[in-house]
């Protein structure tokens, strides 16, 4: 049994909903995550090129484990509309033993159809 700090959640954001579905389907389709929230509408504060900004912007919230995480972040660099994505993995500090099973089983490149399903 693996234990949470094989595990961690990764926060990207997308210019809208349609971006991040995109991306959440390629992520979960290739096996890189075993599930994908996505936050419709946020309101992002950042500097870029010199200049404060505000947009509206999609959240995704991806479930991964650390050994898929590279593979992960390629896949969404080549994605990625943005020429500097938000990608941050933050690590997984606690989760229940059968969720966490899951979360390893759904991402394994050698799962077939109907595994990986929570419940």
């Amino acid at each position: 049994m693996q234990t949470a700090d094989a595990f961690c959640v990764v926060l990207v954001t997308a210019p809208n909903l349609d971006a991040a579905r995109l991306l959440a389907r390629k992520a979960v389709e290739g096996r890189l995550a075993a599930c994908v929230n996505i936050v419709p509408a946020i309101e992002s504060h950042y500097w870029w090129e010199g200049k404060v900004h505000h947009d509206p912007e999609s959240l995704l919230l991806i479930k991964t484990t650390r050994d898929r995480l590279a593979a992960l972040e390629e896949v969404l660099l080549a994605a990625h509309p943005y020429d500097t994505p938000e990608i941050v993995a933050l690590p997984m500090a606690e989760g229940t033993p059968r969720y966490l099973a899951w979360l390893a089983d759904s991402v394994r490149p050698s799962a077939g159809p109907g595994e990986g399903k929570l419940g």
